[in-house]
C-alpha cells in the first residue's frame, strides 16, 4: 500500500511573508518519517481569480484552467497541512478563496494546521477548521502555533526554530495524528472506489 501524501500548504502569497519559512521547518521534520510523503504547494503557483462564479463548485464545476491546476493538485493529495498566517483574527484572503474553488477533491481527507502570529494564530486555525468542515474535510486536534515570542525572534532576531526547541515536539505529535488519518481515510476511500466500480 503507498504511503499517503501529505500538502503542507503555504496559505499567504504576499512578498516577506514567513509562511515559506514555517513550511520549509515543517517539510524537514517530516522527511525522515516512513509513513507519509510531504510536498510544498505554494499558492504562489496557483493564482485564482476573486471567485464570483455561478454556484460553489460543490454543484457546478467550475471548469478554467486556473481551477483545474489547483483542484487537480488537491485532489493527488491525501491530507493537507495549512501554514497560516492571522489576518485581522482570521486567515488571508488568498487561501479562503482557493478553497471556494474546491470541493470533491479534498472531501474525506485529513486537514492539519500550524498557525503563527498572535496567540499563534488560533484563531485563523479556528476559521480554517470550520471552512474544511464545510468541505468535507476532516479537521484534526493536535496543531502548532508558533506564538509571539518565537515569531518576532525568527523573523527580527535572527533566531532559528533549534533556538525555541518546544515547538519541534507538537510537529511530531502533529504529524503523528495526521499520518494515521491519512492512512485510514486513504484505504476507506479506496474500498468505496471498489465498491463503485464492482
Amino acid at each position: 500500500m503507498s504511503k499517503p501524501r501529505i500538502g503542507i500548504i503555504i496559505s499567504t502569497t504576499r512578498e516577506g511573508r514567513f509562511g515559506e519559512r514555517v513550511a520549509r521547518w515543517v517539510a524537514e521534520q517530516a522527511a525522515s518519517r516512513t509513513d507519509i510523503e510531504t510536498e510544498i504547494v505554494d499558492l504562489r503557483d496557483y493564482p485564482l481569480p476573486f471567485f464570483d462564479y455561478i454556484a460553489s463548485p460543490r454543484f457546478v464545476p467550475i471548469d478554467t484552467p486556473e481551477a483545474r491546476k489547483w483542484s487537480g493538485k488537491l485532489a493527488e493529495l491525501d491530507g493537507y497541512v495549512f501554514v497560516t498566517a492571522e489576518y485581522n483574527h482570521s486567515v488571508s484572503g488568498v487561501i479562503k478563496n482557493a478553497l471556494d474553488f474546491v470541493f470533491a477533491e479534498s472531501a474525506r481527507k485529513p486537514a492539519a494546521f500550524v498557525g503563527y502570529g498572535a496567540v499563534g494564530g488560533a484563531r485563523a486555525v479556528e476559521h480554517l477548521r470550520q471552512i474544511v468542515v464545510e468541505l468535507s474535510m476532516v479537521p484534526l486536534n493536535r496543531a502548532v502555533h508558533i506564538n509571539m515570542e518565537p515569531f518576532m525572534g525568527l523573523i527580527r532576531d535572527g533566531k532559528d526554530f533549534a533556538d525555541y526547541p518546544y515547538l519541534a515536539p507538537t510537529v511530531v505529535t502533529m504529524l503523528d495524528e495526521l499520518a494515521w488519518y491519512a492512512q485510514t481515510l486513504k484505504t476507506g476511500r479506496e474500498l468505496e472506489a471498489q465498491k463503485a466500480a464492482a
